[in-house]
């Protein structure tokens, strides 16, 4: 048979060979029998087409974001991008991959925020281009497997340069009471003090950490860079850290005995409010910590290693918060609104009776000089 069914999902795929000798072995993706069927006959025509006819086969939106995902399955952003396609499946079903245009992908690109704890909140700039950098990668992917012949141009959207959130260390400690749970409570704290991101610190494991040296890594793996990154612990994580010990043998921060891998941004919008502390998300703790940083005179080049940051583009938009570095050459050029002798030289007839001055006090003896100067 070249249509079967799976015993346990019940849903039906389809084993059949093409007229070069192929095989084809696929999910019809549906439980229904004639479904199934039209699949299975769709695919067995295709083939024929393309071994007798020389045409290439027209692949259609759900097969190309099966094998984009099976590919990107080891990703580590392989859930957004799980998300994103199949928000573009709800607009794209059944489509042929080559039909889909330009036009009709900037159309369908969400404009809401979907997921559950945040739904109906007005997507950004820089999310809706993640949106597009899936799909961009799919279907040039597309093109590799020579399943279509161009891919559509899907530049990114431009994103307006916004200021960098951070808040001051009395906000950070009216949040941190506003926190009702020690968990998330402690989690802050730890950011704060050392400006790594959530999953780096929800997911910090016991065998990262060495509370004799005050010092803990990141993996690459983990990083956002793709590089290791290795954190020094001041006293306060230490402390932070020290009071987890004997909570869970794996993990440094847990929450009922697992670590949280997702904030509970409820929760965090609460504290935020009752703190009375707007537009701050819990990734603008990393920028917290890196203006105080350079607000404390810590380099750009240091802080760049502390945070991991891979290009230093995105170190420099903290240079601005500590232009102390600028100071002594801000005396090169002065501008005073009102002259006085001090600040735009001494007038002439100052000059004149100074020099009168200078030579009448040496007492010289010189008498012709003397009487030039008083006009005798």
């Amino acid at each position: 048979m070249s249509i079967r069914k799976h015993p346990k999902s019940g849903v039906y795929f389809i084993d059949i060979r093409t007229p070069g000798g192929e095989r084809i072995r696929r999910s019809c993706g549906t439980q229904d029998r004639k479904e199934a069927q039209e699949y299975h006959d769709r695919v067995k025509a295709a083939s024929w087409r393309t071994s007798k006819l020389s045409e290439k086969p027209s692949w259609t939106f759900e097969e190309a974001a099966m094998r984009y995902l099976t590919e990107e399955a080891l990703k580590r952003d392989y859930e957004s991008k799980e998300r994103h396609l199949v928000w573009f499946g709800g607009r794209f079903p059944g489509r042929a991959l080559h039909t889909i245009t330009r036009a009709e992908v900037f159309d369908a690109l969400p404009v809401e925020d979907q997921r559950r704890y945040c739904k109906g909140r007005k997507l950004s700039v820089s999310t809706r281009n993640r949106y597009l950098a899936t799909i961009r990668g799919m279907l040039n992917a597309a093109v590799k497997w020579e399943w279509i012949d161009k891919a559509p141009k899907l530049n990114d959207m431009p994103v307006s340069n916004k200021r960098i959130r951070w808040i001051t260390a009395d906000e950070a400690r009216a949040l941190l009471a506003a926190i009702p749970t020690t968990w998330l409570r402690d989690i802050t704290e730890m950011a704060f003090n050392t400006g790594l991101r959530w999953r780096n610190i929800s997911l910090l494991e016991w065998s990262q950490v060495d509370l004799a040296r005050q010092r803990a890594w990141i993996h690459p793996d983990q990083a956002k860079g793709k590089k290791p990154i290795g954190v020094p612990l001041n006293e306060a994580a230490v402390s932070i850290i020290r009071r987890q010990l004997g909570l869970h043998e794996r993990f440094v921060f847990v929450n009922n005995g697992a670590p949280r891998k997702k904030s509970d941004f409820p929760q965090w919008r609460r504290a935020c409010a009752k703190a009375g502390i707007k537009d701050f998300r819990f990734h603008d703790t990393r920028h917290t910590w890196a203006s105080w940083h350079v607000q404390n005179g810590t380099p750009l080049n240091v802080l760049k290693e502390l945070g991991g940051w891979s290009d230093y583009d995105m170190v420099l938009r903290y240079s601005h918060l500590a232009p102390d570095h600028l100071a002594q050459h801000a005396n090169a050029v002065k501008f005073w609104a009102h002259p006085t002798p001090d600040n735009l030289g001494t007038p002439a007839k100052a000059v004149g009776q100074t020099r009168r001055k200078a030579l009448y006090s040496k007492g010289s003896s010189d008498t012709a000089l003397r009487r030039t100067e008083v006009g005798g």
